[in-house]
């Protein structure tokens, strides 16, 4: 959850380096079998559960249910918003407010929940998944739920039955798990997660340790008996409410709806520490009896560098305990000085690998001003401190929650570039004037699909945000986090900008179903390939008059060559073959290949990638 950060890329790029050849990550495994097998080289899928897909209309949310989040407004009229609506138009209800568009943007609720992911497991399993990684479903008043009410129950808009489920909280001691109970939406999330490991596929949660919401039981009660407070030790207040003072808290940056936990020399204090391990036994073994395959396959640690390393670390070996095969990621961004603490195989397995992203981005978006060969010396400076299991593992992702989507991105390539431009972050707002909202166009999703086809077949566990797949686009949050375009929807055009202006022209607003089978070819190709899935790497060609990039997967018998056409126009190339291998082209027919020599001689159309295989 990074609204407040301005991405800063700091890998120290060693510019100069021409060749292929060079450290390709330590080879040695991790010391605790960190990160699982299952998740080395996994497709990840995320989802922002309240935008993916309203399975069950008999719980969408109501405007009380915002009660204890921005803007804090429980009486201007509201009511379920239009799933397939223009995404900046207002709404008759929003326009009685008076408010602007970013005000009724945060008081959107468009109905996603739990029976909407079980519904459209088929199409994830269809699509290529092997793993999910759930944003927030706690009980929480947003729309995207980092303010957590409770971490021992799901959010009762999620489940069927919301009445009854905030019947059985109030039942309870939040602190005592003898009396927790299991509430409707709670043994969904259950069935969510039998349906998925049905189908072969991992879920895991997200969860912010550095902070609550300002409904979160432990706050309300401090806000209300002060000093008097079980839970007076649990956060920092600077003052009290008394006939003098007012009541002050830290909050996080600042963010008095999102306070945060107290820390001392060992991380989280006793009080949260003990109920977040409480409510990690929960999840992961939810009978209790040892059996964690009922439970979720691991965790998404959200701001985890803004917690102490001693915390995590207790917490991983409590992790591990529950379930060895358990998969840990973190959102920790910065220069790889920075991340390199949290995989040594006693924290993390894997942290969110923005660093991919900005490298892949600044390399597709902007050939002239990243050459191929500072492409390639960026990626193996990102991957040689890490052992291989760590560099499988990696969560590469193209964009997510919380940046602009890949294809607006493209779009925007007036803008300045990723690697080392302070606040590029704040420039991908719809905020700014000068930011492109409207859709991508033709030689934008040729761009996007040479980005997939990188991602999909460089080393690593890539990651989908959901409907890229389908070709959404949108500036960063709120912007990224438009309802899906689900194919069987009609969704109204485009026609306003972010200023409430009218477009010249309407955008149509569709499921491209063309780009979706493009991904699910290439997930069946790396999902039956072990080269792609696991292999090592090695560069075979750096051309940087012509941006062709070519690099070679070996797993066992499996290999597999990769040659990527980052240029505007039809490029012919020699690529060094390997000695008794016969190749065929697996991916992109309109390439053309013959032997020549000792070598490889492929014509590849502009802006396209292509695999080859060993016969």
């Amino acid at each position: 959850m990074m609204q407040f950060l301005n991405f800063i890329f700091l890998l120290s790029i060693p510019f100069l380096l021409s060749a292929c050849t060079g450290p390709e990550g330590k080879n040695n495994k991790g010391t605790d079998n960190t990160p699982p097998e299952w998740a080395r080289g996994v497709v990840w899928y995320q989802i922002f559960p309240e935008r993916f897909n309203n399975g069950d209309t008999t719980n969408d949310p109501k405007l009380e249910d915002q009660q204890g989040c921005w803007p804090h407004e429980l009486i201007r009229p509201w009511q379920l918003h239009p799933w397939t609506s223009d995404w900046y138009e207002l709404q008759d209800y929003e326009k009685l407010n008076q408010k602007d568009i970013w005000y009724n943007i945060t008081r959107r609720r468009y109905g996603g929940d739990l029976q909407g992911v079980i519904d459209k497991l088929d199409y994830l399993q269809e699509l290529g998944i092997g793993a999910i990684y759930l944003n927030p479903v706690f009980v929480s008043p947003s729309h995207h739920k980092y303010d957590i009410a409770s971490y021992h129950h799901i959010e009762p808009t999620f489940g069927p039955d919301p009445e009854g489920d905030w019947e059985i909280i109030a039942q309870e001691d939040p602190v005592d798990p003898e009396t927790w109970q299991r509430t409707s939406a709670d043994s969904l999330m259950l069935l969510l997660i039998n349906q998925a490991h049905q189908r072969n596929i991992k879920i895991i949660l997200d969860a912010v340790f550095n902070h609550c919401g300002y409904n979160f039981f432990a706050f309300q009660d401090l806000k209300e008996n002060q000093k008097s407070s079980r839970y007076m030790d649990w956060f920092t207040v600077y003052s009290w409410d008394t006939d003098s003072t007012q009541f002050d808290y830290e909050g996080w940056w600042g963010v008095k709806d999102m306070p945060e936990f107290r820390e001392d020399s060992n991380g989280l204090i006793q009080g949260p520490r003990e109920y977040i391990f409480n409510i990690t036994r929960r999840w992961m073994d939810p009978t209790g009896n040892g059996d964690y395959s009922k439970g979720i396959d691991g965790w998404r640690l959200d701001v985890a560098d803004q917690v102490g390393l001693t915390f995590w670390k207790d917490w991983h070996d409590l992790v591990k305990s529950i379930n060895p095969s358990a998969f840990l990621t973190g959102e920790v961004t910065g220069n790889i000085d920075h991340i390199t603490p949290y995989l040594q195989g006693d924290v993390f397995g894997s942290v969110m690998n923005y660093n991919f992203s900005f490298i892949t981005s600044e390399y597709f978006i902007h050939p002239d001003q990243f050459t191929t060969k500072e492409f390639d010396s960026a990626l193996r400076e990102l991957r040689k401190p890490f052992s291989e299991d760590i560099n499988q593992g990696m969560q590469n992702l193209l964009g997510s929650h919380d940046t602009d989507r890949p294809l607006s991105r493209i779009k925007n390539v007036q803008l300045p570039s990723f690697l080392l431009k302070d606040n590029f972050f704040d420039k991908t707002s719809a905020h700014n004037p000068a930011y492109k909202t409207g859709k991508p166009d033709t030689i934008d999703f040729r761009i996007f699909k040479l980005m997939v086809c990188f991602q999909m077949t460089y080393p690593g566990a890539p990651m989908i945000y959901y409907g890229d797949e389908l070709g959404m686009w949108g500036a960063k949050d709120p912007g990224c986090r438009k309802p899906m375009i689900w194919p069987e929807k009609r969704f109204d055009k485009e026609c306003f900008e972010a200023n409430g202006t009218k477009k010249q022209n309407c955008d149509e607003v569709q499921a491209d179903t063309s780009l979706l089978k493009y991904y699910r070819r290439l997930l069946r190709h790396r999902n039956h390939s072990k080269a792609l899935a696991k292999g090592d790497f090695k560069c075979l060609l750096i051309d940087d008059e012509k941006r062709l990039y070519a690099f070679r997967r070996i797993c066992q018998k499996d290999t597999v060559i990769v040659l990527l056409n980052n240029s505007n126009m039809m490029q012919k190339a020699l690529i060094p073959a390997l000695t008794n291998r016969n190749f065929e082209i697996i991916f992109n027919r309109e390439a053309s290949l013959k032997k020549y020599n000792d070598s490889l001689e492929v014509e590849i159309p502009a802006y396209e990638g292509m695999i080859l295989q060993n016969r």
